[in-house]
């Protein structure tokens, strides 16, 4: 690792008076970082840090594939560490589609190589999915076909029935963020007409978390936003209550 020492993982004890968040970003993503800002609005104690990696496309050729090998994600957390961050988060959704093994792998190597406590978007879905017993999902994502088939069974594996859907059919990772709240939300009212125990919009340049707690008030299910997701993975990496965040749904009431 290049840069200075990153900082000892913390256990326990009274969180400082200033956290960093360290945010693992792709490159296209445009959403994400606003989006955040606005969850950490009245949170002055707390600020998010971005490292960008290249990705441009969703797809399930090798080349789409390839961007989310390991040496490029280790290169920007390496990043983040000079930072001297309190944790780092994976603002992705890869392994929806590769398998929730990848997350489990690189928070490990993250974890190794700088000793800072790591978290991903698809690993605290599943943590709260099992949390509040919610087995039957609907998922609302911008991916193809294959994509969002891949993603159902990747869920199936982990316990979590998908049982209603809606994508947008769309692969260039940049125009995902031109998708519109309306849009969005269309998907979202879609599948909860299947009474889900709980929606996923999983993807981090989609904004659900602006719509979940409009959405969850009129739908009365739960709505979980990837953006929402990565930013409560990092405050628990980081050993703050998701309780921090206000105004964003009922994700950040979840306990631990």
């Amino acid at each position: 690792m290049t840069g200075s020492s990153p900082p000892a993982p913390r256990h326990g004890g009274a969180p400082p008076a200033r956290v960093r968040l360290g945010m693992l970003t792709p490159s296209s993503n445009t959403t994400l970082e606003p989006v955040t800002a606005r969850m950490l609005a009245h949170a002055p104690q707390i600020s998010a840090h971005f490292a960008r990696f290249r990705v441009t496309e969703i797809a399930l050729e090798q080349q789409a594939l390839g961007q989310f090998d390991l040496a490029p994600m280790l290169a920007a957390a390496d990043l983040l560490a000079d930072a001297h961050c309190d944790a780092v988060c994976w603002n992705g959704t890869s392994a929806g589609w590769l398998g929730f093994e990848r997350d489990r792998a690189l928070c490990a190597a993250i974890e190794e190589r700088t000793g800072i406590p790591a978290g991903t978007v698809v690993l605290t879905l599943a943590e709260v999915l099992r949390r509040t017993g919610a087995a039957r999902v609907g998922l609302v994502t911008p991916y193809t076909d294959d994509v969002q088939a891949a993603i159902a069974a990747n869920f199936a594996r982990e316990g979590f029935e998908v049982i209603a859907e809606r994508h947008a059919q769309v692969r260039v990772n940049f125009d995902f963020a031109l998708i519109s709240a309306a849009q969005t939300a269309s998907m979202i009212r879609a599948v909860a007409q299947s009474q889900p125990q709980a929606i996923v919009v999983l993807c981090t340049n989609m904004d659900g978390a602006s719509l979940a707690a409009p959405l969850e008030q009129e739908l009365g299910i739960p709505v979980y936003d990837s953006i929402a997701l990565a930013l409560l993975a990092a405050l628990r990496a980081a050993g703050l209550p998701g309780g921090t965040i206000t105004g964003y749904g009922s994700l950040f009431d979840v306990p631990a």
